[in-house]
């Protein structure tokens, strides 16, 4: 796929603003995509609905009203060529020069990526991401987020945020407008969100998330994969309380998960 849908990007100038961003490396980019292949995008992106039906969604504390659809087979066209561009060995080579992470992977399964929607009165909490994805051995470098909302208004919300590692400071605060494309290093300490969506019914937040990956672990990797990781922000007292033990269920529930699909396997395969 052509990388020229991609509008000209100044390497060494990303390059800087990437490696001095703070709290981690981090850039932003405005009309990233070319107009009108930005306008097909948004244009052929699912309705709230649609993506409710067809994706998934997650039933904790810390995720409300967000849905996703993970599998590309579904994406209509336009963004079937957006994540091509996106996987392409071309733009690799450009997030490897501007990152100075060598030997970027895509992830072709889209793993927690894909196409994102948030609903009126969602959110997505503070988190760290989880870092690796070890039956592939693959660890996590960078995520990519691209926000396809034509016409978004500053009273709907839906600020995405870069905290410092104790969320206690906001670094970066800024609007999911239309066609801006947000790239930051994965890490041990990039504690992201995004702040509550009061969009009208009907209507709601898009984007298009993928990630990145280096077969080799970085040298910020604890030396043990973990699940998303979150944290109240410092008005959330409340939610600060409530969420270890939300997190302790929600580790349960997946234990649980496993436990009962490894018995169906085994039940399945024992010979009678």
């Amino acid at each position: 796929m052509s990388f020229e849908l991609i509008n000209v990007i100044d390497r060494d100038d990303l390059r800087k603003k990437f490696l001095g961003g703070v709290p981690v490396p981090w850039f932003k980019i405005d009309n990233f995509l070319r107009q009108d292949f930005a306008e097909q995008c948004a244009a052929a992106f699912p309705t709230f609905d649609k993506v409710k039906s067809l994706g998934v969604t997650h039933t904790n504390l810390n995720e409300k009203g967000k849905f996703q659809i993970t599998d590309s087979e579904l994406f209509p066209k336009p963004l079937k060529d957006l994540e091509e561009v996106l996987n392409g060995r071309e733009f690799l080579e450009l997030l490897e020069y501007v990152t100075d992470i060598p030997r970027l992977l895509p992830d072709r399964e889209l793993a927690g990526g894909g196409l994102h929607a948030t609903g009126a009165r969602g959110h997505l909490d503070v988190h760290l991401d989880f870092n690796a994805i070890p039956e592939r051995q693959l660890y996590r470098r960078l995520n990519i987020l691209i926000y396809l909302n034509p016409e978004w208004k500053e009273q709907w919300g839906g600020e995405f945020e870069l905290w410092d590692e104790d969320v206690k400071v906001c670094h970066q605060k800024f609007l999911p407008t239309f066609n801006r494309c947000v790239v930051f290093e994965t890490n041990e300490v990039s504690f992201h969100g995004v702040r509550a969506v009061k969009c009208p019914d009907g209507q709601a937040r898009k984007s298009f998330a993928a990630y990145y990956y280096t077969k080799e672990a970085p040298a910020h990797y604890p030396g043990y994969a973990h699940s998303t990781i979150f944290k109240a922000r410092p008005d959330e007292k409340v939610k600060g309380i409530m969420m270890p033990v939300d997190q302790s269920l929600s580790t349960a529930r997946r234990l649980f998960q496993r436990g009962t699909s490894k018995l169906k396997r085994l039940l399945v395969t024992s010979p009678e």
